[in-house]
């Protein structure tokens, strides 16, 4: 239980400093309005070394069913374990996302653009193409699996067990780093969901959260941020092993 809960809280604050980043930017008002993407994508950065400095001993701070999956789908976690960890993820996702929403309260009604307020939640493409943006998915989570299980390896990590070694030391820090290269490298397409959880579970609180003038959540696309880490991050975790990399 205490990696489920793990699990929980580390994507939570993910989302959290993840998502309250893109709020500063993208609100009405906000002191960080407009201050661009650089911005945001070292904010993501900052979050994802946060949590994993946070939980990384007890779960080996996953905070992504891709992550989760691809290191199952490699004989690198226990498949048992799996859809525990994909529940804590998606809920703390959804908390995380509901915190934001309470910390931007004021900013929400002056901010007349919904895409604006959906683009706090969840990612959507700068061009609306299916096939060009499963593939943008795939390749940047792929990305992230490949160098996450690059970082353990170097760190010490035996058959993809990140736990004992991930929160340790600069590991979490360039575990951030490596998704700022993915942001800045990679992000510009879909803005770089790379895990489903970060996606749904706050695209979920938009659905029901009551903010003004919100829009659509746009299912339409929700499944693209989905699929496509999912598929890239067995990509990337079997290119690791395959290679021998991992020991």
């Amino acid at each position: 239980m205490q990696a489920y809960l793990a699990e929980f809280i580390g994507t939570m604050i993910l989302i959290i400093l993840g998502d309250g980043v893109v709020a500063g930017v993208l609100l009405k008002n906000s002191k960080a309005e407009n201050s661009g993407w650089i911005v945001i994508t070292v904010g993501w950065a900052m979050a994802v070394t946060v949590a994993v400095y946070c939980v990384g001993q007890f779960s080996g701070a996953h905070i992504n069913p891709a992550v989760t999956i691809g290191l199952a789908a490699t004989g690198q976690f226990e498949w048992l374990m799996v859809p525990g960890y994909i529940i804590a993820q998606l809920l703390g996702a959804l908390v995380g996302a509901v915190i934001v929403w309470l910390a931007y309260l004021p900013h929400w009604a002056p901010t007349e653009d919904a895409g604006l307020k959906l683009g706090v939640f969840s990612t959507a493409p700068a061009y609306r193409a299916t096939g060009p943006n499963l593939i943008t998915e795939i390749i940047g989570t792929a990305v992230l699996l490949f160098g996450v299980l690059g970082i353990g390896a170097n760190a010490g990590a035996v058959g993809g067990d990140l736990s004992a070694v991930i929160a340790t030391g600069l590991n979490p820090l360039l575990v951030g780093l490596l998704v700022l290269g993915i942001g800045l490298s990679l992000g510009g397409p879909t803005g770089y969901a790379i895990n489903p959880a970060r996606d749904l579970g706050p695209r979920i609180a938009h659905a029901i959260l009551p903010i003004a003038g919100k829009g659509s959540s746009d299912w339409e696309y929700s499944w693209i941020p989905i699929v496509g880490p999912i598929i890239g991050g067995i990509i990337g975790a079997a290119l690791f092993v395959l290679l021998g990399f991992g020991g």
